[in-house]
């Protein structure tokens, strides 16, 4: 029995980040809604968000190497053409570009999972406001630490090609492989359909 899914399969940028880091993950956030259960993990880092959302408002650009900007938080954001949507932590709209910022509570160095969640939201930046997208940042919110993100063609066209991926895995509705990396199923929210 297949899915009769629209076209574009929707797909939200959290999926980049989390088949990138296990393809089951996605298959079950899909084909298993309403169930995905809250971890503690997830938990600390929704009030980590809150609480760096609260003390953003007030500092400066700094120590983003800025100067300039406008910044909005909580940014959502869709793309019809890219049948992709997404909740931005924050974009900086300064003259001539757009800058997306994802805060992360980690104080791990950044996946490659991370930096293509973040070139995702480049792509839907781009797009909805109209302003080329060079770089994007990730502030490391224990360590009061950001990291400057490139984005570049061969990250773009990756990410389209992660997207092409995920349709193809969804629409067959086969169950993709376990992540070789078995440690990262100890704290997942869906190990126990796994």
């Amino acid at each position: 029995m297949t899915t009769d899914w629209p076209e574009p399969v929707p797909l939200v940028v959290s999926d980049i980040k989390n088949y990138m880091y296990c393809r089951r993950t996605v298959y079950f956030a899909h084909f298993l809604p309403g169930r995905r259960p809250t971890t503690y993990k997830m938990q600390e880092g929704k009030l980590s968000h809150q609480e760096m959302v609260a003390l953003e408002e007030r500092r400066s650009l700094r120590a983003y190497g800025l100067e300039d900007g406008e910044r909005e938080f909580g940014v959502m954001l869709q793309s019809a053409r890219l049948g992709l949507n997404g909740l931005l932590d924050m974009v900086i709209v300064r003259q001539g570009e757009a800058i997306p910022v994802e805060f992360k509570n980690s104080t791990g160095r950044l996946g490659m999972n991370h930096r293509y969640q973040l070139v995702a939201y480049a792509l839907l930046v781009e797009e909805r406001y109209g302003r080329p997208v060079r770089r994007g940042f990730v502030y490391f919110i224990p360590l009061k630490r950001v990291q400057e993100v490139p984005i570049t063609p061969n990250m773009r066209r990756y990410v389209t090609r992660l997207l092409r991926e995920m349709r193809e895995m969804l629409r067959s509705e086969v169950l993709p492989p376990a992540t070789a990396q078995r440690g990262r199923c100890a704290d997942c929210e869906y190990r126990r359909y796994c």
